[in-house]
C-alpha cells in the first residue's frame, strides 16, 4: 500500500517489542512515521528489545505497562494512529491465571480507550483481537458472522477487549477496527516455551532435529498468516475509514493440516527429525477447537489486503532467521540490546 497515509504521521505501537508489534514498529518508520513503542517487556510475554535493534535511534521506545492509566494517558497524546497489540496470548495461561488475563486484555483495554476519550478523541487505533473468539467452528471457512462461543477465557477476554473499541467507535465517535488474527508466524516469534502457539514448538522442534508429536490424527486444518502480510493488514484498515466500527477477519492463503504443517518445518529444517502422532492430553483436548480458518474476503473488499507469501516460504524465512539469531530467543536472558 502508499505510505502517504503514514508519512509524517505520529503513531503508538502497544506492544511493539514483541512479535508483530516489532515488524509494524519497523513498517510505520520506513514509511515515514514518527513511532513510539511501549512495551513491559514482561519475559513471559514475548517483547524482546532485539526485535527492534535495527530501529535504534529512530523510534521512540517507553517501558511501560498498559495497565498503567496514567502511563497510557500521557502517551496517546498527539497520536495519529494507536496500534493496539498489548495483550496476553496464550491460551493456557489464561485457563491457569484468569486474573491476569481479565487485567490486560479487559481492564487495561477499557483504560486506554478512557485515555484516548480524554486526551486524543481523533486518533485511529486498530486492536489485535483473534480467531479464539469463535471458538470451535460451526461452520468453515468462518466468517465475521460465525458466532462468539470461546472456549477458554483468553477468547471471552478478548471478546469484551474488541467490544470496548467497537463500542467507543459508535457511542464516541473513537475511530476504532479489530482484526481477528490467526495463526501469525515469522522472525521474532516467542520461542522460549510453548505456551503461545503450536507454530512455534513446530519451527523449533525442526530446527533443534528432534521429534514433532502431532496432537490426534494430525488432520486439523488450520490458516496461517505469515507476519509481514499481517502487518500489512493492520496498516490497511487504519487507514481506510470503512473498517470503523468492524472486526475483520485476517487469514491465510489455504489452510493446512498439522501433520502436513509439521511435515514442512522437518522437510525445510532438514535436521533429521520425525513427525509422530501422539493422543490428546487431557488438558489441551478441552481447549482443541478442530479444523478452524477464516473467509477474510469482507477485509479484501473494503481495503484491498490480501496474504501473499505462502506457508512453505514463510517457514523458510523464519528458520533463516532463527538460524542466524536463535540465540537471542531460545534462552530467558537473551544478549542485551542498546535502545
Amino acid at each position: 500500500m502508499s505510505g502517504d497515509p503514514y508519512d509524517g504521521s505520529r503513531a503508538l505501537v502497544t506492544g511493539g517489542l514483541g512479535f508483530i508489534g516489532s515488524h509494524l514498529s519497523k513498517r510505520l518508520a520506513a514509511l515515514g512515521a514518527d513511532v513510539t513503542i511501549v512495551d513491559s517487556l514482561i519475559p513471559e510475554y514475548g517483547g524482546n528489545a532485539f526485535n527492534v535493534r535495527e530501529l535504534a535511534g529512530r523510534v521512540h521506545v517507553n517501558y511501560s505497562d498498559i495497565r498503567d492509566p496514567w502511563s497510557i494517558r500521557q502517551l496517546v497524546q498527539g497520536q495519529d494512529y494507536i496500534f493496539n497489540l498489548a495483550g496476553q496470548v496464550s491460551h493456557l495461561d489464561s485457563m491457569e491465571d484468569p486474573q491476569t488475563d481479565l487485567d490486560i486484555n479487559c481492564t487495561a483495554q477499557l483504560s486506554l480507550l478512557e485515555a484516548l476519550r480524554a486526551k486524543n478523541p481523533g486518533a485511529v487505533i486498530v486492536f489485535a483481537a483473534s480467531r479464539q473468539q469463535y471458538g470451535r467452528p460451526r461452520f468453515v471457512p468462518v466468517t465475521e458472522d460465525h458466532p462468539l462461543v470461546p472456549i477458554d477465557v483468553n477468547g471471552i477476554n478478548l471478546i469484551a477487549g474488541e467490544s470496548y473499541h467497537l463500542l467507543y467507535n459508535e457511542v464516541y465517535g473513537i475511530r476504532a477496527t479489530s482484526l481477528r488474527l490467526t495463526n501469525t508466524y515469522g522472525p521474532h516469534l516467542l520461542m522460549k516455551h510453548g505456551r503461545q502457539g503450536f507454530i512455534a514448538v513446530f519451527i523449533r522442534l525442526a530446527l533443534e532435529g528432534k521429534p514433532i508429536r502431532v496432537f490426534g490424527d494430525g488432520s486439523q486444518l488450520r490458516d496461517f498468516t505469515y507476519v509481514d502480510d499481517a502487518v500489512e493488514a493492520f496498516l490497511s484498515a487504519a487507514a481506510e475509514p470503512e473498517t470503523f466500527g468492524q472486526a475483520l477477519n485476517v487469514g491465510g492463503i489455504e489452510p493446512v493440516s498439522l501433520l502436513e504443517v509439521a511435515t514442512m518445518c522437518q522437510e525445510i529444517a532438514a535436521e533429521g527429525g520425525t513427525v509422530e502422532t501422539a493422543p490428546w492430553p487431557p488438558e489441551r483436548e478441552k481447549i482443541d477447537i478442530g479444523s478452524i480458518y477464516v473467509d477474510h474476503s469482507r477485509l479484501t473488499a473494503l481495503t484491498g489486503w490480501e496474504p501473499t507469501i505462502g506457508l512453505r516460504e514463510g517457514l523458510e524465512r523464519t528458520m533463516a532467521f532463527y538460524r542466524e539469531h536463535g540465540e537471542h530467543y531460545w534462552h530467558d536472558r537473551p544478549a542485551p540490546v542498546r535502545l
